[in-house]
């Protein structure tokens, strides 16, 4: 391996264990309950759905998914490349969605979205 390419490859490495891996992976999550399940049982639940609402809904909710799906890949590719910028204002998009979806949907959405995001921020800024 090129002894300058040491340093990064650890880095990333080290990121992938962190919080913006966890915020990552819980929008990858939302995105496939949304896209693929959100008239099955645990989309059901997950949501607190009638099922015949789930089933009205369901394109909506896809769409909404797609959304998410776009966030994790964002903050994949600045866990990928070590992009500072990428990384901030995924992050930031994240914490923004959550704050709007608590105050429009669920309170709760603070808590999965806003809180880890807003962590994963102080993380990225202290370069924890």
């Amino acid at each position: 391996m090129n002894q300058d390419c040491a340093p990064y490859r650890a880095e990333t490495l080290n990121d992938w264990h962190s919080s913006r891996a966890l915020v990552a992976a819980i929008h990858i999550f939302i995105a496939i309950v949304e896209i693929a399940l959100r008239d099955k049982p645990i989309g059901r639940k997950m949501f607190a759905l009638a099922p015949d609402f789930a089933e009205k809904t369901k394109v909506l909710a896809a769409n909404q998914g797609l959304y998410n799906g776009f966030l994790a890949a964002g903050l994949i590719y600045g866990l990928v490349t070590g992009d500072f910028a990428f990384k901030v204002f995924f992050l930031l998009c994240v914490a923004v969605a959550g704050i709007f979806g608590a105050a429009t949907a669920s309170r709760k959405i603070i808590f999965v979205q806003t809180v880890p995001a807003a962590l994963a921020l102080l993380a990225v800024r202290f370069a924890i």
